[in-house]
């Protein structure tokens, strides 16, 4: 079975784990393998792909994404976030779509941008040359210690902030800021993971994509943020120059707010790293336990795991982290798929 068909069966069993009751799966798993196949073709099929010009009607802009991507509206990309990259519900409520590289699915090992908008007000960039992002990076790292601790207390893996992937940068014409982080988690065997956030300004607020990787496809990402951050333009009488101080509302931090605070907080609460769990070896297995332990069996063998490996213990720690992220990501932005052996982010 080449590596796309297995992600494939892996994500099409994710979206029927809920249904199983544990009993015993066919001892052959071909034609269990075509059905989900089959199931996920489906639900890939159901999905209301947009190319070129897209709406996003609550932040009154438009997205121009040309025919590199491709968007999925808001119920359909609170589908995938939830049922196939196993995000819980109340994490993606402010979902205002996901944006994918044409020619992939969403049970491909790609990132996706997660759109959301923010009615922050007008975020003022006066101050853009003397923004001090050194010390925002502190700030960051001096919190996640904190974090850290409590994490360990409730047996989750502690989160390194190692730098910055790319250093905030401002466009002033097209009023955009990109910035990207490199995270490390403790005991992890794979790639650092990649945290990639544009923010686009407008009279109003703030259009957000947030995206997850890991490092690996660092200049893949990149390119796709710079892009973005040149992808959208405000209706008329909503850009960012048509703000009215007499009249609009402000917002009370800056561009360094943006990523420290303001609506880098309020984003990460809810999405800030997104519990993408598309890494199929330990996550699938873990995903699999909840389905009962034949599930776990049967996935072993369709994956070629060894008999003589250990099952997977109930209810690890990866499992229930996926259940609390948008409570404990209060500094991270998003997007797509952490490396296979890291854990979501807090």
């Amino acid at each position: 079975m080449n590596l796309r068909r297995t992600r494939a069966v892996a994500v099409a069993l994710m979206l029927t784990v809920g249904s199983w009751s544990g009993g015993a799966l066919a001892a052959d798993p071909t034609p269990a393998s075509n059905t989900a196949e089959a199931q996920l073709r489906a639900f890939e099929d159901g999905l209301h792909k947009q190319t070129g010009d897209v709406v996003i009607a609550p932040a009154k802009a438009t997205l121009h994404l040309g025919d590199r991507y491709y968007f999925l509206p808001a119920e359909d990309a609170k589908k995938v976030l939830t049922q196939v990259w196993g995000n819980p519900a109340d994490a993606v409520s402010d979902v205002l779509g996901l944006v994918l590289p044409k020619g992939t699915t969403a049970s491909d090992n790609v990132w996706g941008a997660v759109v959301t908008y923010e009615d922050t007000g007008y975020v003022s960039d006066k101050d853009a040359a003397d923004q001090d992002y050194d010390k925002v990076l502190s700030d960051m790292r001096d919190a996640a210690k904190e974090r850290n601790e409590e994490r360990r207390k409730q047996g989750f893996s502690a989160v390194q902030i190692i730098g910055w992937a790319q250093p905030p940068s401002y466009d002033a014409k097209d009023h955009s800021l990109v910035w990207a982080r490199q995270l490390k988690f403790d005991g992890s065997k794979g790639p650092d993971s990649l945290n990639y956030d544009v923010r686009l300004l407008g009279r109003r607020g703030v259009l957000s994509l947030n995206m997850v990787s890991d490092m690996t496809h660092l200049a893949e990402v990149r390119a796709a943020a710079a892009e973005f951050g040149r992808a959208a333009s405000f209706d008329r009488g909503e850009t960012y120059a048509d703000y009215d101080a007499s009249t609009d509302k402000t917002a009370e931090y800056g561009l360094a707010g943006l990523v420290a605070a303001g609506v880098g907080v309020a984003a990460a609460k809810k999405l800030g790293l997104l519990a993408i769990v598309l890494g199929f070896g330990k996550k699938f297995l873990v995903l699999i336990v909840a389905g009962g332990m034949a599930v776990m069996r049967w996935g072993r063998k369709l994956f070629g795991r060894k008999d003589t490996e250990p099952e997977a213990a109930p209810a690890p720690a990866h499992a229930a982290e996926a259940e609390h992220v948008a409570e404990r990501v209060s500094d991270a932005p998003v997007m797509a798929k952490p490396a296979e052996d890291q854990p979501p982010v807090g």
